[in-house]
């Protein structure tokens, strides 16, 4: 096992740009307050965030875990907490109460009370989900799709599949 996996870094130093690529993401960053936090907010994360009331950086890759989570580019990964912001897109899952994505398209899951996105690919499980088109479902009290949906607002499951 120990050799397989020497093997694939080694494979990975070797493919061209590779190194520039992790070289431009931090792999870990621990944040109390944005700007109080280990790297400055417009820095990208790869690996782990740890934010023990609100922290922001540009993208977030990987597992982001805190009471108020912000990525102001795109998420890759998994958003855990109360609140959950992502800025532009991106593929994985926002759990917490609030779940918000103001960018392009969100792929994955968001669930929680509140959750919104422009463009949904996948599914929201919530009290209110809010998209503004949808490729997938919607499951909760009241959800809404303003463009394209099977109805524009209805309760309990809405959806579209394009």
């Amino acid at each position: 096992m120990k050799k397989l996996i020497l093997a694939a870094v080694l494979l990975a130093m070797l493919v061209p740009g590779t190194q520039s690529l992790f070289a431009a993401d931090k792999p870990v960053n621990l944040a109390l307050v944005t700007p109080i936090q280990i790297f400055k907010s417009t820095e990208s994360i790869a690996g782990l965030r740890l934010n023990l009331i609100y922290g922001k950086n540009d993208n977030m890759t990987g597992l982001d875990i805190g009471l108020a989570n912000h990525a102001t580019g795109k998420l890759q990964g998994i958003q855990w907490g109360v609140v959950n912001l992502a800025g532009q897109g991106g593929a994985g899952i926002q759990w917490g109460w609030v779940n918000i994505d103001k960018g392009g398209t969100f792929t994955g899951l968001q669930y929680g009370y509140y959750n919104e996105t422009n463009q949904m690919v996948g599914l929201q499980l919530g009290l209110l989900n809010w998209a503004q088109s949808a490729n997938g479902l919607q499951i909760g009290l009241i959800n809404v799709i303003r463009k394209g949906g099977w109805f524009p607002v209805f309760p309990i499951i809405n959806g579209s599949f394009k």
